[in-house]
């Protein structure tokens, strides 16, 4: 990762609601793949809290700690969906469905520690 800019990713929260609540993940610099291969649906890392409800992102063999963080303005995910000349409703016309609400989002802004293993004192 380089210290360049901000990555976000998009985190599932379930209240129980009948709405689908997702949170941003924010990192300070790029995501590189070692295949060079697209990152996009793909699994990242692993995201833990402690038990004092700081979250731990692990990715490879780096670990980020960050924080959760409400946004002042929250975001809603729509999708347009067209209707076609076979629908009830007007051929041409477009509705939007709300698919999710974007309210938090986990910040990891420090840089990313390595995880080393015990290793033996005698080699």
């Amino acid at each position: 990762m380089s210290e360049s800019r901000a990555a976000s990713l998009v985190l599932a929260i379930p209240d129980g609601s009948g709405i689908n609540h997702w949170g941003l993940v924010e990192l300070q610099g790029d995501l590189q793949s070692r295949s060079k291969n697209c990152l996009y649906d793909q699994f990242i890392g692993d995201l833990h809290y402690s038990t004092e409800g700081v979250p731990m992102l692990i990715i490879g063999h780096h670990i980020l700690h960050g924080k959760e963080v409400t946004l002042e303005k929250p975001f809603v995910v729509m999708q347009r969906v067209q209707h076609s000349e076979d629908t009830f409703s007007q051929p041409g016309q477009s509705e939007y469905i709300v698919k999710a609400i974007v309210k938090k989002k986990l910040l990891f802004k420090t840089r990313p520690k390595p995880i080393i293993a015990n290793m033996p004192k005698h080699l």
